[in-house]
């Protein structure tokens, strides 16, 4: 099979038929064989129905659906586990992705041979906030993750079916699924401009906790990315430098009151120097930090998926 189209959706009742038309047209020009694979998020209108109805006169179509709203990301890894194309792309089911990309980014990954290939809204038909909280959460997600993608949270890319099988979806971490595939090996990643379509049903499900939480997220995927198998690395040297700090600042004070009693110069007590409680607190972070990345070192290495790594091909 040569596509796998993955739709996460939630209250998108309206939109559902006249997407699903719009991607068999595309499939249909272009002579792709292909399956649509809808993950209902726990909608609370009738998607699930619209979904029902679609599978009965549609065989290419496969539902999925939640039970509660458990996020997009829970959505994707579903979605990917029943992917069989060769390309999986994913879009959302609000419209303002085109089906139209898809030929391209399908010519993206089989023959200039990317492994990802994420979409780019440069014009955007959103509210200014978003367009301005946007711009600011990707220009920080390029500094701190090293790919240079305009739209990391842009819902239509395009993968090969190893990238999507490879990887583990999980929390928010739909954002940084570039991400999570170059921390798997997954090097060539691209980027196609891509039509931005104004809404045409429901509202957005944006709002100012997801950009919150996708700022948090990032942090976490840094951190996972960088330090997951070695959290020692971190916590470590960052104990290991505190303690030491905190020690030389420690024998100062001591060695200063030492010398300051043989010369006979009258001096505060060493404990009523701000200077030793700074000392002590360093050392106390110190021996802290350093406890956390032994812990963390311990269940890094007794942990069932301390040895994942990706076994690209043997002979």
């Amino acid at each position: 099979m040569n596509i796998s189209v993955v739709v996460p959706l939630f209250n998108e009742e309206e939109s559902l038929p006249e997407l699903f038309a719009w991607i068999k047209r595309v499939m249909t020009e272009n002579n792709f064989s292909y399956e649509v694979v809808m993950v209902d998020d726990g909608s609370s209108d009738g998607s699930w129905k619209v979904i029902n109805g679609l599978v009965e006169k549609n065989p290419e179509i496969k539902g999925i659906k939640f039970r509660r709203n458990y996020g997009k990301s829970a959505a994707l890894y579903s979605g990917f586990a029943k992917a069989s194309g060769n390309v999986v792309i994913t879009m959302d089911a609000d419209l303002q992705d085109s089906p139209d990309e898809i030929p391209e980014l399908y010519r993206m990954v089989v023959e200039d041979d990317f492994d990802v290939v994420s979409g780019w809204k440069k014009k955007r038909f959103d509210p200014f906030v978003k367009r301005i909280t946007s711009k600011f959460y990707n220009g920080t997600s390029r500094k701190v993750t090293g790919i240079d993608l305009h739209d990391m949270n842009c819902g239509l890319k395009a993968y090969k079916n190893t990238v999507v099988k490879s990887i583990e979806v999980y929390g928010e971490m739909h954002r940084y699924i570039p991400v999570l595939a170059k921390r798997a090996g997954f090097t060539k990643i691209g980027e196609k401009v891509v039509v931005h379509q104004e809404r045409k049903y429901g509202v957005t499900k944006f709002g100012l906790e997801r950009f919150i939480n996708g700022f948090l997220d990032l942090m976490s995927v840094t951190f996972m990315t960088k330090f997951g198998k070695r959290p020692m690395h971190f916590f470590g040297v960052l104990g290991t430098l505190m303690f030491f700090i905190g020690g030389i600042i420690t024998f100062w004070i001591i060695g200063e009151k030492l010398y300051h009693s043989f010369t006979n110069v009258i001096t505060r007590d060493v404990t009523d120097q701000p200077l030793f409680f700074i000392a002590l607190i360093l050392v106390l972070i110190g021996v802290q930090l350093f406890l956390a990345g032994f812990i963390g070192e311990l269940v890094s290495r007794n942990s069932s998926d301390r040895n994942d790594y990706i076994v690209e091909e043997e002979v």
